[in-house]
């Protein structure tokens, strides 16, 4: 393992943690709906069935507008549901649905095994982060959730299914991050601010 990249991470993500944390409830409104309008100039996040996204914490960019968009279209949004094996799947967040911390705190819906979907059921993944640069690489919570989760993208053309959507604050952005051997690249990045395309540009239409 390169430790000097492993370091500088973490030093980034302490450092982008303590500034989103500082952020008031009104930044934080805000946000919410800057991140909601760029999300709608992607017209994959207008249409496809399933959009799996996650619950702020920590200071992450809420996504409560977002979702109510999704909602009023009848989109289906699911939550992620950590398992043993540390990989992700997801549940469907239904109306009134009673939600229960998992083993992190973070609130997860009350499901059945049936209702799990898998990370190659999901039409769209918005990830949360707390660093990106404009290539699509991003600095998660260290945990390595998505990166495991969505391993089998590896490799394959981009974009793919699902389509994998950066979130985050614009002040999270930075010049480059390094590229690591088990990373999967976004393929889009949504901040309150713009959408940032980080397909290659030949798949661009």
């Amino acid at each position: 393992m390169d430790t000097s990249s492993f370091d500088a991470h973490a030093a980034l993500r302490a450092q982008m943690r303590e500034r989103r944390t500082k952020l008031s409830a009104a930044e934080r409104i805000a946000a919410a709906n800057g991140v909601a309008a760029s999300l709608e100039q992607l017209p994959e996040f207008l249409v496809d069935r399933r959009v799996a996204g996650y619950w702020a914490v920590g200071g992450e960019l809420p996504l409560h507008a977002a979702v109510a968009r999704l909602n009023a279209r009848g989109q289906q949004y699911c939550l992620p549901i950590v398992g043993k094996d540390r990989g992700l799947r997801f549940a469907p967040l239904i109306k009134n649905a009673e939600l229960r911390p998992n083993r992190y705190g973070i609130p997860e819906p009350e499901h059945t095994e049936s209702d799990l979907l898998t990370a190659q059921e999901i039409d769209l993944v918005l990830v949360p982060l707390t660093a990106f640069d404009r290539s699509g690489r991003r600095v998660g919570m260290g945990g390595g959730y998505y990166d495991r989760s969505f391993a089998f993208l590896h490799g394959a053309p981009r974009p793919a299914q699902p389509l994998l959507v950066g979130i985050g604050y614009s002040f999270q952005e930075v010049d480059a991050l390094a590229a690591r051997e088990w990373d999967v690249a976004l393929d889009f990045i949504a901040t309150d601010k713009e959408l940032i395309d980080c397909t290659p540009p030949e798949t661009r239409p």
